[in-house]
């Protein structure tokens, strides 16, 4: 299926904008999994058979998976959540962005080796680089657009031409790029009246929204700003209020009331 009919499809069913980002750190897991050989596919596909039914998409970063050399655990878990739970779309958060036959490749490895429905990439580079994600009609391009770092600002807010960079991406993206509708933008949380310029730029493209929770960002503004026209619109990303919000055997249900509380929240805004 189409990553956006997957998206939209998973909104509507689970009546939810609630992104989890699986971000595993084992000195952060339960103890009863800290010495097994297998605790980080372990750990994840816990927390997803505990949320897949109050969430509208999982995101991995792959960074946490490769400095632990697991990513073969990364690639057993997308399988997992598309085999046991294949109305939910994975997005695989790697942020790349390189030219010519490395793009290409970059392809290859979120599409093909880890079978992802949707990858976050930068847009730093220009269409040439994006352009073999792009081709991939049915698969998610989801580009950096104004961060929730601290530091976004540095780069994304410079005059261009009149108006800060980050929505020249914006506008860029929603005209030229968007061409088989299956882009997305990344807008923080921390920066709701910019987020919500965005959205005045790009109608209802859908915004993953990184920030929520330990960075701060503020769930009433983002909706104000960022909801789309039908109160969608949005992949709201929790990483560890969620996944580590117990610390026992009970942990993947814990993050289950976590997900659940954080949709609560955001559906009372909607």
């Amino acid at each position: 299926m189409h990553f956006m009919n997957s998206l939209q499809a998973a909104w509507q069913r689970n009546h939810s904008l609630v992104c989890v980002g699986l971000d595993p750190e084992p000195a952060k897991f339960p103890a009863h999994l800290k010495n097994r050989a297998d605790a980080v596919f372990e750990f994840c596909a816990a927390i997803v058979d505990a949320t897949a039914d109050v969430v509208c998409t999982y995101k991995p970063q792959i960074a946490h998976f490769a400095a632990l050399r697991a990513e073969e655990a990364l690639e057993r878990l997308v399988a997992h959540i598309h085999a046991r739970h294949p109305s939910i779309p994975v997005i695989l958060d790697a942020k790349r962005g390189d030219i010519g036959s490395t793009a290409q490749h970059y392809v290859t490895e979120a599409f093909d080796r880890f079978q992802a429905d949707a990858v976050t990439l930068n847009p730093y580079l220009g269409r040439d680089s994006i352009q073999p994600f792009l081709d991939r009609a049915d698969k998610g391009v989801i580009l950096l657009c104004r961060t929730s770092n601290p530091g976004g600002a540095d780069f994304q807010a410079l005059d261009c031409g009149g108006e800060p960079l980050y929505l020249r991406v914006a506008e860029t993206v929603a005209r030229d790029w968007n061409t088989h509708g299956n882009c997305a933008l990344v807008t923080g949380a921390t920066w709701p009246e910019e987020l919500g310029k965005v959205r005045a730029v790009v109608g209802d493209m859908p915004l993953l929204v990184p920030g929520i929770g330990a960075q701060g960002g503020d769930v009433e503004a983002v909706l104000k700003h960022g909801r789309s026209a039908d109160g969608t619109g949005l992949m709201i990303s929790s990483s560890r209020a969620i996944l580590y919000a117990g610390n026992g055997e009970d942990f993947a249900a814990r993050a289950r009331d976590a997900a659940i509380e954080l949709r609560d929240t955001i559906n009372r805004f909607r």
